[in-house]
């Protein structure tokens, strides 16, 4: 794979962080003052949390709390459940308050062997669903805060990255394939969240790829500028400053750098394929966040004691979290300003859609459609293929007889071709074009 690299700069890092929920999730090894432990926290890090011990925490936090709510949403392939926790100030916030609101949804361990994004979420689920603090309680009634504990519950209980039929989910956001997959679209569809953050781990290849932890934001080239903007200042200007400020180092994920100068080496991940989450919800117009933990002990202390790594994986989550917290309390009006923006300009229909290409590394002629055609037309067959995903990604489509005809003046533009012409490499099916509407 090709890049053309180009160093991105994204400003300066912002001043102290202002005091509205930034006490922040308690750090996952610490007691919490009320409501369950996980296991992580009851082991002090020396094992992950079970499914077992994660049902009867959400079952609890579910009884014992107004403001939480927990949904079954889906099933896997083995059976396990596929759950979304819904949290607002005074109760559970439903689908047309979160999305006529400022909304976060929190996409947690879709790599089964990668635990750490999990445990932070668990705990974080846990101390929104018992605060007691004004602050707490200001955020939530601000903020809808949606949380899939365990996107891959199955690879998850085997310890891999893949679900049980060995397919990344992390690479199924357009074709929608996997169960895993299927279910998340279905919430981004129905919520609609503003800001969809979303927590890997990596392994490192020190001395040029060891940060604690690493962001990256949609690189998609289809991403609205403000939304493209917005998920930056997430990034540069909150998550990793935060994580800083926290003891823990950061970089960009997929760039290594020299260890003496702190310059970019070269590209070795992160780019703008569409069908990978982080990009996938900059072409749905939300601000899409990559995080990832570093997994590999490179202390004496932590490779002497697996749960001294293990905790710092889980309390670096949770310093990025803490930065995303006060990102979406802080810049509320500009989040909602720059994913509506995006929503309506689709119905504009104007300007190129990439089939390729990502913001640092510019599409190719071949890879442009400068000149997109008002609408695909499916037929029957070409219906039948793509009916149901298109349904599940939320774009709108009019039944003509067997078949179908998709207009791109709607908010999702950018992705009808993306899922309908040939030229795509993630294409459904092959639509044919039409320049009458």
């Amino acid at each position: 794979m090709r890049y053309r690299f180009r160093t991105v700069l994204l400003g300066a890092v912002t001043t102290a962080l202002t005091a509205t929920f930034l006490a922040g999730p308690a750090p996952a090894v610490a007691a919490a003052q009320e409501g369950p432990r996980t296991g992580f926290e009851e082991s002090d890090g020396a094992r992950w949390t079970t499914q077992a011990e994660e049902q009867d925490l959400l079952a609890r936090a579910d009884r014992e709390s107004a403001r939480l709510r927990v949904d079954r949403i889906g099933s896997t392939k083995q059976g396990r459940p596929l759950q979304l926790v819904r949290i607002g100030a005074a109760q559970p916030p439903s689908a047309d308050r979160v999305r006529h609101g400022n909304s976060v949804l929190l996409i947690c361990s879709q790599h089964g062997n990668e635990p750490s994004g999990r445990e932070a979420c668990l705990s974080t689920v846990r101390d929104l669903a018992y605060a007691t603090d004004d602050a707490t309680r200001r955020f939530l009634a601000r903020t809808s805060v949606l949380v899939i504990p365990t996107a891959n519950p199955d690879g998850r209980a085997a310890n891999t990255r893949g679900n049980s039929d060995g397919v990344d989910i992390n690479r199924d956001h357009l074709a929608l394939k996997t169960a895993e997959a299927r279910t998340m679209a279905r919430v981004i569809r129905d919520y609609r969240p503003d800001t969809v953050y979303d927590l890997h781990e990596y392994g490192a290849t020190p001395p040029y790829y060891d940060k604690d932890l690493l962001s990256l934001w949609p690189r998609n080239l289809n991403t609205a500028h403000a939304v493209h903007e917005e998920a930056g200042t997430l990034s540069e200007r909150y998550v990793r400053p935060t994580v800083e400020d926290s003891g823990f180092s950061t970089g960009i994920y997929g760039i290594w750098t020299d260890p003496e100068t702190g310059e970019p080496v070269k590209q070795v991940a992160g780019d703008g394929q569409a069908r990978i989450l982080r990009n996938t919800s900059g072409v749905k117009n939300s601000v899409g966040l990559l995080v990832e933990t570093r997994t590999t002990p490179l202390t004496q202390a932590e490779k002497d004691d697996p749960a001294v790594n293990n905790r710092r994986r889980v309390e670096s989550q949770l310093a990025g979290l803490k930065g995303a917290f006060a990102f979406l309390g802080e810049r509320r009006g500009r989040i909602e300003t720059a994913t509506t923006t995006a929503r309506l300009a689709g119905y504009a229909d104007r300007g190129p859609v990439y089939l390729g290409g990502a913001d640092n590394d510019p599409a190719t002629d071949e890879e442009v459609i400068q000149d997109p055609p008002c609408g695909y037309r499916l037929d029957g067959e070409a219906y039948a293929e793509a009916g149901d995903e298109l349904a599940l990604h939320g774009v709108r489509v009019e039944r003509d007889g067997a078949g179908a005809f998709v207009r791109l003046r709607q908010p999702l533009r950018a992705l009808v071709p993306l899922l309908l012409d040939g030229r795509s490499a993630d294409h459904l099916t092959v639509a044919k074009p039409s320049s009458r509407c």
